[in-house]
């Protein structure tokens, strides 16, 4: 089952860069070792045209190349081995048990003979991997194992677009699990550790918003919800007369007319903290917990004026806007002021970069 560039969850040693293909942007994250902590290096954020990624798929992907090859460029890295992620919403995920003690090529067949029960296609269509994760609670006889297993196509196409633009996939991940990577070294931050307590991720994408919930290190929720930041861009882009991308990058820069914020940016706000609550109430309900003790918001929307607040006024629950780097040094051509607009986009890609290969 050693499936190299094609592997989901194996770990890795060396460094890598995180690159993160979302539907609305290409992100690379350049990471270091700092003592027993990380530096950040470099980082490149380039936005991608709309219609380029459809539901998660690469639809353009000459576009697509472009745009990672921009954002390689940008970055001046002489690093070109990279880490990936598949979106949950395409990764089928199931814990198993199997007996322990078994080899690696044993726990490969059972692993591919339980795996036909759960993924609806052939195994040869699928890219399949397996991560022992420990002894079994229940029996000790056993450990537990997760498997996930993606289209191959769907895999093959971002290996594909990587190596378009002269770099070398190494890893495939699942963006959820690059993200826990980045809430479990914050939660280490956190009173007690973040012992027991329930950590809400909203990251608000272009076109859709992932909420995932972390409690010990470990993903207990994962939903995917469609509202993202690319209806903020369409409303600027209907209202003042300008095209998607020239909306997109007045949207960020803040130079819009005098009644943005009253007739585009507080509406969308209000829209954004409804879409919180509703993924808290499917969590709730869903679940056997009734609350979450922290919310923290991603994406590039995480940063926009009053969202936090009014998040942390509606649910009653402390919010604020995830830094995946903080407690981190940073590199010399790093500009923390703008760091802080960015770093909430940068959540998966830290993730990754926080991955490591075998030479």
């Amino acid at each position: 089952m050693a499936l190299d560039f094609k592997s989901l969850l194996s770990r890795k040693s060396q460094p890598l860069l995180g690159l993160d293909i979302s539907s609305g942007s290409i992100k690379l994250v350049e990471l270091t070792e700092s003592g027993k902590n990380f530096r950040l290096e470099k980082y490149a954020i380039e936005p991608l045209p709309k219609g380029v990624m459809v539901d998660g798929n690469i639809d353009n992907m000459d576009s697509a190349s472009e745009v990672v090859s921009r954002a390689v460029k940008k970055l001046g890295s002489r690093n070109k081995n990279v880490a990936l992620a598949m979106p949950s919403a395409q990764v089928i995920t199931k814990r198993i048990f199997l007996p322990a003690g078994l080899t690696e090529d044993e726990y490969e067949t059972q692993v591919e003979s339980e795996a036909s029960q759960y993924i609806p296609f052939a195994l040869d269509e699928v890219s399949l991997d397996f991560q022992v994760l420990g002894p079994s609670a229940t029996s000790p006889d056993d450990v537990e194992v997760l498997i996930a297993a993606s289209r191959w196509d769907k895999v093959e196409d971002r290996v594909a677009l990587a190596e378009a633009a002269g770099l070398k996939p190494m890893v495939m991940d699942v963006d959820s699990y690059a993200v826990r990577s980045v809430i479990d070294r914050l939660a280490q931050q956190m009173p007690s550790q973040g012992q027991d307590k329930l950590i809400a991720v909203f990251n608000i994408g272009a076109n859709t918003t992932n909420l995932s919930v972390f409690l010990n290190a470990q993903n207990v929720y994962v939903r995917e919800q469609p509202f993202g930041g690319a209806q903020l861009t369409q409303d600027i882009a209907r209202s003042y007369g300008m095209t998607f991308e020239e909306a997109d990058a007045r949207k960020r820069s803040g130079d819009l007319p005098d009644n943005y914020q009253r007739d585009l940016l507080q509406p969308f706000v209000e829209n954004a903290i409804s879409e919180i609550v509703r993924g808290l109430q499917f969590f709730f309900t869903s679940t056997p917990y009734g609350k979450v003790d922290t919310i923290l918001l991603a994406g590039g929307s995480a940063v926009l004026e009053g969202l936090a607040d009014a998040a942390a006024n509606r649910t009653q629950v402390q919010t604020s806007v995830i830094n995946p780097f903080k407690g981190m040094a940073l590199g010399s051509s790093i500009r923390e002021k703008q760091l802080a607009i960015d770093a909430p986009g940068l959540l998966t890609g830290a993730g990754l970069a926080m991955r490591r290969f075998e030479a």
